[in-house]
């Protein structure tokens, strides 16, 4: 038997994914890469491979350390994989997550129609 694990379980396991069930799906829209091919979730990963994750606003790069089978801890998940996205991908995802938010006083209630209009225009708006 070949030394390898399932790519759709290993990034369940890192923690890459909330749910197996969402990496294989990511597997299959063609959004995990190694080698820039497109992977299936049945694919096996080797130690020392490069994959290539396309997230909703990320494109995470890792290099596999160790192979696992059950879910590990946040806190050891440095163990089985090393990260080699680079920062400007973190700092685009910021970006995001910063824009598409806005700050609302305490009790001033809900935005009216008019301010939500305003709000969705400004979200839709390339800078």
């Amino acid at each position: 038997m070949s030394e390898g694990i399932r790519i759709d379980k290993w990034l369940w396991a890192v923690r890459i994914f909330k749910t197996r069930n969402q990496a294989g799906e990511a597997c299959k829209a063609g959004k995990i890469k190694i080698n820039d091919v497109s992977v299936k979730p049945s694919r096996e990963v080797k130690i020392d491979e490069k994959i290539i994750v396309n997230l909703k606003h990320i494109t995470k790069t890792v290099k596999v350390i160790g192979l696992l089978k059950n879910r590990v801890a946040a806190k050891l998940v440095e163990n089985y994989l090393e990260d080699l996205t680079p920062q400007e991908e973190y700092d685009k995802q910021k970006m995001m997550k910063d824009l598409n938010s806005e700050f609302r006083q305490r009790g001033i209630g809900r935005p009216t129609k008019k301010e939500r209009r305003l709000i969705d225009r400004l979200k839709k708006s390339k800078f």
